[in-house]
């Protein structure tokens, strides 16, 4: 399942437009936010994709039979620009688990790199389901080495991935490595430069966010 929100316009066109916009992307707040707010966004198309169960909750006036989440998930993110994208599913699963995976890239040269997982930190994932949340699905290899990692604590009753901006490589890639996951992205641009980076995307989303790294 490959869902991509700005298939159909919305307000998350006009975050998005400004994430991409060199004059106010250097408002690291406003860039922040507006990260949160389409985090905020996929969260809510997440959850109707999630199992619910009915419950009876008492009123002041009766008893309502309510459908709530049937399960409690675990939501992952690749430091550290995963940070501010995490924050908008944590505002709405606020009940959710959580595990961190440090992925990055180790250049060997000007164009060539390798992903190195360093770090993580997790809850048992076994036979729950699993958000996999990274802003940019360049290539797609740093989320399925974090998600490789993450099967050292159990194997998921659902996958599901979550990004802003994707290239069309890196959902191919996932849609191969990770038949299992259904994916959300907010847009899905169309290529990837010499040194890997999306295509128009919109930079650096862990630099805009936290300022550059050395």
């Amino acid at each position: 399942m490959l869902q991509v929100l700005t298939e159909q316009t919305s307000i998350i066109d006009d975050f998005l437009a400004e994430l991409r916009d060199v004059k106010i992307q250097t408002d690291r707040a406003r860039f922040r936010n507006n990260v949160v707010r389409i985090g905020e966004i996929l969260a809510y198309e997440v959850s109707k994709h999630l199992p619910r169960v009915s419950v009876e909750v008492q009123t002041p006036l009766g008893i309502h039979k309510s459908l709530v989440q049937a399960n409690t998930p675990v939501l992952a993110n690749v430091l550290r620009a995963g940070l501010t994208l995490h924050q908008g599913f944590l505002n709405y699963f606020d009940k959710a688990d959580h595990a961190f995976v440090s992925a990055y890239r180790k250049h060997t040269n000007d164009h060539e790199f390798e992903i190195v997982v360093e770090y993580m930190a997790s809850p048992s994932i076994q036979n729950r389901i699993l958000i996999l949340i990274d802003p940019m699905l360049a290539t797609g290899r740093s989320m399925f080495l974090a998600y490789k990692a993450l099967l050292a604590k159990g194997i998921p009753s659902k996958v599901i991935v979550v990004s802003l901006i994707a290239s069309q490589q890196g959902v191919a890639y996932i849609q191969q490595h990770m038949p299992e996951a259904a994916i959300f992205i907010a847009a899905v641009d169309p290529s990837l430069d010499e040194n890997c980076y999306i295509v128009p995307g919109l930079g650096d989303a862990g630099d805009l966010a936290f300022g550059e790294k050395l």
